[in-house]
This record gives C-alpha cells, structure tokens and sequence, in this order.
C-alpha cells in the first residue's frame, strides 16, 4: 500500500513538474474508472489527455478574451441574426471559420447609429478567441490617442509592433468621432502598416464617399480607402433597421396602451351614465 501511495505521489509530483495539471489531479479518479469499466491503457490514456487538452483550450481561451478588450455581453447569444438579410448571414457564418485571419483580409461593417455593427463585429470576434485566434478591441479614438503617445514618444514603430501579435485588430466607430490631422496620419500609419499582413475590422457609418471627413486630404483617403478594401468583406447594413429606434418605438407604444385603456373605461362609464339618466353631464 506505501508502495501505491508513493507512487501515486511520485506520479503526481512529476506530472505537474511537466505542466499536466489537468493530468496530475485527475489520473488517480479515472484510473479508478478505468479499472471499473475494463477501459484500456489507450483509453485511460486518452481519457486524461483529453482532460488535460480541454483544461488548457479553456484558460487559452479565457486569456484571450482578457487580452482583447471585447465588450463580452456582445456575442451571438444576444443578437438577433433574423434582422439580417440572407446574404449578411451567409457572410456572418464565413466569417465566424476564420479564414479570412489567414489571408490577412479586413472586414467593414457600414450602416447607420443603432443597427447592430459593433455587436456584429464583437460576436464575430468572440467565436474567433474560442478558435484560438488573438484579437484586440478598441474603439478608434482610443487607438488613435495611443499611437498619437507613442509618435510623439518616439515609440510608433515600437507600438505598431506590439499590435502585430493581433490577427486582428477591431476598430470600433472609425469615423464618428473628428480629429486632427495629426491623429488621422498616425490612423493611416497603422492601417497601412498592416496591409496585406494582418486584418483589420472597422465599423463607422460613414459610406467611403464620405471617409474625406476621416483623413482630411483627399489623396490620403483614397489611399487610406484603398488599403482597407482592397482585400476586404463588406458588410453593408444600411438598409438594416436601427434596433434602438425599434425598441423605442416598442416602449412607446406600451407606454400609451394603458392610457388608452383608461380612456376607453372612462368613455364607458359616461355612456353608462347617459343612457341610465338620459342626461349628458
């Protein structure tokens, strides 16, 4: 039995020496199974691997989302895709496998205040983490002010680096906030910095006609427009219905329901009153 036990902490002792933390607190309980169930070496063996490879994908995957920034009550979870065209669904579900990271391909959601692009983006981003993929959220001006520090540091090129990490970096609103020209050159850097080398997503609600309010210059927004679409998906929701003008819309019209309900009994008391008496009071 001492023998047993010292193997057992022999086992232990050396298994988390290795980093299998999943294997060393479990080996003793499924061995136990094992024994129980008939299983096989392979199958004990496997059993424990897989454990110890479920353990690691779910603090991977749990650092990463800490890593990125991502607003984590934004997933698919809490969208509805119904409000979605067909099409935008089509393009929502590729992007969700990833393929698009490896070709180092941007994506742009266009559309309106309150239609849904930043959630969009952000679920999309999560299923991505889960993958393995490493992201970043960010929203725009606080990229930019982060860049504008390290230029005027004489850092810039230091901190695009550390962004190259990413597969991805996530711009939220490009575009809704103006800035100066300086702030738009350090956005520019860093967008063609990673052209054709890692992706980008953005979201604004500017249509690319109107990206000159962006980049000031006329010449640096077609370049600036060109790197980002040039291998590129689109995803147009313009035509998408604003869910918070919706969901104001709801409100208030439950809000007037009950008011029309006393009016109605209100009205009805009077005709009651009319017809008893024959009076209009």
């Amino acid at each position: 039995m001492r023998n047993q036990v010292n193997r057992h902490t022999e086992l232990r002792s050396l298994l988390e020496h290795l980093n299998l933390g999943a294997m060393a607190q479990a080996f003793a309980d499924v061995a136990l199974k094992a024994a129980k169930e008939g299983l096989s070496h392979e199958a004990y063996l496997l059993e424990l691997a897989t454990l110890e490879e479920e353990q690691r994908t779910g603090r991977r995957t749990a650092r990463l989302l800490r890593q990125s920034g991502l607003p984590q009550e934004k997933t698919f979870r809490t969208f509805d895709l119904q409000r979605l065209s067909p099409a935008l669904q089509l393009q929502i579900e590729r992007l969700k496998r990833g393929a698009f990271l490896e070709q180092a391909t941007n994506v742009i959601a266009v559309g309106k205040p309150g239609v849904g692009k930043s959630h969009v983006l952000a679920a999309v981003a999560y299923e991505l983490i889960v993958a393995g993929y490493p992201l970043l959220w960010m929203p725009s001006s606080l990229l930019i002010q982060r860049l504008l520090a390290a230029k005027r540091d004489l850092r810039l090129p230091h901190e695009l680096t550390k962004l190259d990490k990413f597969a991805c970096v996530i711009l939220d609103d490009i575009g809704y906030v103006q800035h100066d020209r300086d702030e738009m050159e350090v956005l520019f850097t860093f967008l063609a910095e990673r052209y054709e080398r890692k992706s980008v997503m953005l979201t604004t609600n500017l249509v690319f006609s109107e990206w000159q309010r962006i980049f000031k210059d006329p010449m640096t927004t077609l370049a600036a427009i060109d790197r980002v679409v040039h291998h590129s998906v689109i995803l147009d929701m313009m035509g998408v219905e604003s869910y918070r003008a919706k969901e104001a819309n709801q409100q208030h019209l439950h809000q007037q329901e009950p008011a029309q309900t006393v009016s109605k009994e209100v009205l009805t008391e009077s005709e009651k009153i009319v017809v008893a008496t024959g009076k209009n009071y």
